[in-house]
């Protein structure tokens, strides 16, 4: 892995060189990255990104899968979180559901 400061500069680099135009640029240079996403419904997805397109849509290889729900005790007063974790070879992931898209963070 990339150290997160050499990857910063990078892309620092790859945006001071105008290869950065649009939004959707960064998105591109994280192709065959592992990227985490996050969803609406409490889904967050990492995964490897293959693919997407202008309504990001995606494709994630060797995919993880967090789903988390809360559920209310009427008797202690508590919420009660739970998380499922599923690992998925290959994930389409539609684009109306993304609300983030990012580079996971990375150690030195």
């Amino acid at each position: 892995f990339k150290s997160s400061t050499s990857h910063i500069s990078h892309l620092k680099h790859k945006i001071t060189n105008k290869i950065m135009e649009e939004p959707l640029d960064l998105i591109r240079l994280s192709i065959d990255e592992r990227v985490y996403v996050k969803c609406r419904g409490d889904r967050e997805l990492r995964g490897k990104l293959h693919a997407y397109d202008q309504h990001l849509n995606m494709v994630l290889g060797d995919a993880e899968e967090t789903v988390t729900t809360r559920e209310f005790d009427g008797e202690t007063d508590e919420e009660i979180v739970r998380r499922a974790t599923r690992r998925v070879e290959m994930l389409f992931v539609r684009g109306d559901v993304v609300v983030l898209v990012s580079p996971p963070l990375r150690t030195a």
